[in-house]
């Protein structure tokens, strides 16, 4: 089977997104898994495929988004990816729309493209419930301050024995650290032992978060089924609405991540999350599977 694909970013986290309207595809795990390899397929940190929405939605919605993680597993949803998602599905002139519905594995979200052909997306409000990640608390922990810990264990790391985090889902599943210095801490090593923790089922993106002041955090993201990536957009989305629930952080953030920024506006209560930030092609491709 021959596939067309092309090859997008969104500051650094790769995708490789694939028209399933135009063409037929019925892609395996281990399709997706050869794809995303870096070595022997194209490479990416998602797979992103372009459907026509369910026919329960047929009349509302514009288009269905499914997002499949480098290891093969599918997600609900990605911050960086649906950016990508909207500028692909113009430029491929699938649509003339500058604002388009998407149906998601995690429900709607709207896309709209700005003058700049950066894309906004409004991710929603952000859920704080810990069973909706899901995340198994300890007896005791409380779910409305959003502040919880958990011991970990690891010969490379013997000096931290526990980790406290907030906790949050913007249609997927994510943690925050609030770290005091970025570059230093030990991201990859904490980032793998809470991503498969046992207290997160579906396991859990896992954020670091340094605040530089009220409006500007950096952040690193280890994510799951992909590890470390040069940008998060849920992450950066979670990140802020974490540190805006503790009142560290003010309405609108700029959020430095390793390959770029990202603007976050929300205004607590029953708001959506509105996130900023470019999306760039970087090449088409046809590969053999």
């Amino acid at each position: 089977m021959q596939l067309n694909f092309t090859k997008m970013h969104g500051l650094g986290n790769d995708f490789v997104v694939i028209d399933a309207i135009s063409q037929t595809i019925n892609l395996t795990t281990e399709q997706v898994r050869f794809i995303a390899d870096r070595h022997f397929g194209v490479g990416c940190d998602q797979l992103l495929l372009v459907e026509t929405p369910e026919q329960a939605h047929a009349e509302t919605v514009d288009f269905k988004y499914r997002i499949f993680n480098a290891d093969g597993s599918e997600v609900e949803q990605c911050g960086n990816g649906a950016r990508c998602f909207a500028r692909f599905v113009r430029e491929k002139n699938l649509t003339t729309k500058d604002s388009i519905i998407v149906e998601t594995f995690s429900g709607l979200i709207t896309l709209q493209i700005t003058a700049q052909n950066e894309v906004t997306v409004d991710m929603g409000e952000p859920v704080f419930e810990p069973e909706k990640l899901p995340f198994v608390t300890a007896v005791g922990d409380s779910q409305k301050d959003n502040r919880y810990t958990l011991a970990i264990e690891s010969e490379q790391i013997s000096e931290i024995k526990q980790v406290e985090f907030s906790a949050s889902s913007m249609g997927n599943p994510h943690i925050t650290l609030k770290v005091d210095d970025l570059d230093n801490y030990p991201v990859q090593e904490i980032g793998k032992l809470l991503e498969s923790h046992p207290s997160f089922p579906n396991r859990v993106n896992v954020g670091f978060m340094q605040i530089i002041d009220k409006h500007q955090i950096r952040l690193r993201v280890y994510e799951r089924g992909s590890g470390e990536t040069l940008a998060c957009g849920t992450g950066a989305c979670a990140a802020v609405a974490n540190g805006i629930s503790h009142g560290w952080l003010a309405e609108q953030v700029s959020v430095t991540l390793p390959a770029g920024k990202l603007h976050i506006q929300w205004q607590q209560g029953a708001h959506s999350l509105m996130m900023t930030g470019p999306a760039s092609f970087v090449y088409e491709g046809q590969i053999t599977l």
